[in-house]
């Protein structure tokens, strides 16, 4: 491995706005027992559950039934 590499010729990553954003969020406990013991059944990561059902909601327009007070 060299100890010096030159990148006066690289170009950006076309791949970069693909990339998923790491957020914080607050979740309460009995949505989270649900998502997790729902990916345990599929077989998958439960943020990725989570980031599936909201890419769902998006392509979809689905817009929650909740009326704040």
């Amino acid at each position: 491995m060299k100890t010096e590499y030159d990148f006066s010729n690289s170009k950006p990553n076309p791949y970069t706005k693909l990339l998923k954003k790491e957020v914080k969020i607050k979740i309460d406990e009995d949505a989270l027992f649900y998502f997790k013991n729902l990916a345990m059944e599929l077989g998958i990561p439960y943020q990725n559950l989570i980031n599936s059902y909201l890419r769902d909601c998006v392509q979809h327009h689905r817009k929650p039934a909740v009326k704040w007070t």
